[in-house]
């Protein structure tokens, strides 16, 4: 059942998905703009058709937000972390109270299926309920080593950044406009959010319950409009940087900030990679590789577009994972059912298509899919396995970020771990194995931020507690974890020194002061002191 802000086009034929038109003022009342604002008209992958029209803004508005988020943050951090806690655990429920209409905005503004659009309601609610009950653990002073015992007391304390600037994509307007956001407010920073201008709706109802559940308007300022502007303004203007994005405009992003010497975050792009290996439970192994290819249409930084099975297992695991792709059901549906959904623009579904026609071109083998679903929407693509994929063709080494994925046979674990590192990209990886144990070994040799063993992605995604981000081109920095929180802060050591300085004192020469010092050192290394 589709939320009442939605009209629904089974109940009226004439109609499109659209939102409300009085909801969508009071999402754009969110916005930095002029009274005078350009607007833009949001379309829904999923018939085409218009849902809301919304305000632009100009570098002007986006520096008028930081002056504001600025002039908050001065208060916010004020806050005793317990009043921050209590408001994100009011947001948690409401994110779940209100999920419908968050689901109903994902589906509209991404094409995904419901079930995917859940994952991202589940995960604002997890990543919500961890920072608001970890963040005081993380921020309080910690006592460290001095440079002489008891005499040097030393304290570390974790500052908040200012004005954080957050560039968040399209493919998840839900999770990535709010997760990144969380820990930065329970660090007491204020934050400027230029959500992708294809997922803002999603991003405007999730700020409103923010704002419900008690969080000052001016500390969480919201800024529409294309990277070029509105996202460039946020990174020649924040005080920190966290971008989500491609790779190529990651690197762009990080030339910007670097040369203001402002700190940054980058999740960037990924060529990742499943391994069946020659023990792998063969049913389990199927089902999560379909999750792990063909979730959110395959437009998830870690979703699988390498699928490499051991050769003992090949013969008898690629005919069943066939089999079920071909039983999947791609829908636009707004409700639960659908293994699938649409891509979310014709640029993606044009990219999806030249590399399947390339690879067939340059001799690969369609297994299964290999067209467009016009029938299930304007963008819609089946789900896609390619069987031979060679060096040349472009689908072997460029990201796809779409619904189709290329098996590969491989001799051994020494190949897998070879033929999984063979790309630019680190960022997220799957083992399938009975052995958790080889699983462990096998993940440690693979060279990305996260490796799920038995599992397609949410395990590792979903541990809230540990960091996830790329190595190589895929990124640089951590969400999540203490490195998802500490990243918005300033580290400052603040020692005091007792009785005596680290220096001559009590009239010792420069001579005997270095005699007693070196004493202390060695004495130090031999009862082991760090």
């Amino acid at each position: 059942m589709t939320s009442e802000i939605i009209a629904d086009p089974e109940l009226d034929p004439s109609a499109t998905f659209a939102v409300d038109p009085a909801r969508v003022r009071r999402l754009a009342a969110r916005v930095v703009a002029g009274g005078r604002a350009e607007t833009f008209t949001r379309t829904s992958p999923m018939t085409g058709g218009p849902i809301a029209t919304l305000p632009m803004s100009t570098t002007e508005d986006v520096t008028r937000a930081m002056a504001a988020a600025r002039a908050g943050q001065r208060r916010w951090a004020r806050t005793p972390v317990a009043e921050r806690e209590r408001i994100m655990l009011r947001f948690h429920d409401l994110v779940l109270a209100h999920q419908v209409e968050l689901l109903d905005l994902v589906q509209l503004e991404s094409g995904k299926a419901r079930r995917h659009a859940f994952e991202e309601v589940a995960d604002v609610a997890i990543a919500t309920r961890h920072y608001a009950r970890a963040a005081e653990r993380y921020l309080r002073p910690e006592r460290l080593a001095g440079a002489l015992p008891v005499l040097s007391q030393a304290r570390l304390l974790h500052h908040p950044k200012g004005a954080v600037g957050i560039v968040s994509p399209w493919n998840y307007p839900l999770s990535l406009a709010i997760t990144d956001a969380v820990p930065a407010l329970m660090a007491g920073n204020a934050v400027v959010l230029r959500p992708d201008m294809q997922g803002s709706v999603t991003a405007l109802a999730a700020i409103d319950l923010l704002h419900q559940a008690g969080l000052p308007h001016d500390v969480l300022q919201v800024v529409l409009g294309s990277g070029s502007e509105a996202g460039q303004a946020i990174v020649d203007q924040a005080d920190y940087v966290c971008f989500t994005g491609s790779t190529a405009t990651g690197r762009r992003v990080a030339m910007s900030a670097a040369e203001r010497l402002t700190s940054f975050s980058l999740e960037l792009g990924g060529k990742n990679s499943v391994y069946i290996a020659d023990d792998a439970d063969l049913d389990a192994a199927v089902d999560g590789a379909v999750r792990a290819c063909f979730s959110s249409a395959g437009q998830l930084c870690i979703s699988t577009e390498r699928v490499l099975v051991h050769e003992s297992v090949y013969d008898r695991f690629v005919p069943r994972f066939v089999a079920a792709v071909s039983d999947m059901q791609v829908s636009s549906a707004l409700e639960y059912g659908p293994d699938m959904g649409s891509l979310v623009s014709p640029e993606q579904l044009a990219t999806v298509e030249e590399h399947v026609a390339d690879a067939v071109a340059k001799g690969a083998t369609v297994r299964v899919g290999g067209r467009a679903l016009p029938e299930v929407g304007p963008y819609a693509y089946a789900p896609t396995v390619l069987e031979g994929v060679t060096a040349a063709m472009t689908c072997r080494d460029e990201e796809t970020f779409g619904p189709v994925v290329s098996l590969y046979r491989v001799a051994d674990d020494d190949a897998a771990v070879a033929l999984a590192n063979d790309t630019e990209y680190g960022l997220n990886a799957s083992v399938w194995t009975r052995d958790v144990r080889r699983g462990r070994a096998l993940a440690a040799r693979i060279q990305t931020g996260t490796v799920n063993i038995n599992e397609a992605y949410a395990a590792a995604w979903g541990s809230m507690a540990a960091p996830m981000g790329g190595m190589k081109a895929s990124g640089m920095g951590r969400r999540h974890g203490a490195e998802g929180i500490l990243k918005y802060t300033e580290s400052q050591n603040v020692t005091a020194q007792h009785v005596m300085p680290i220096a001559p004192a009590f009239g010792l020469s420069d001579r005997g002061y270095a005699k007693v010092m070196s004493l202390g050192l060695r004495a130090l290394k031999a009862v082991g002191r760090s």
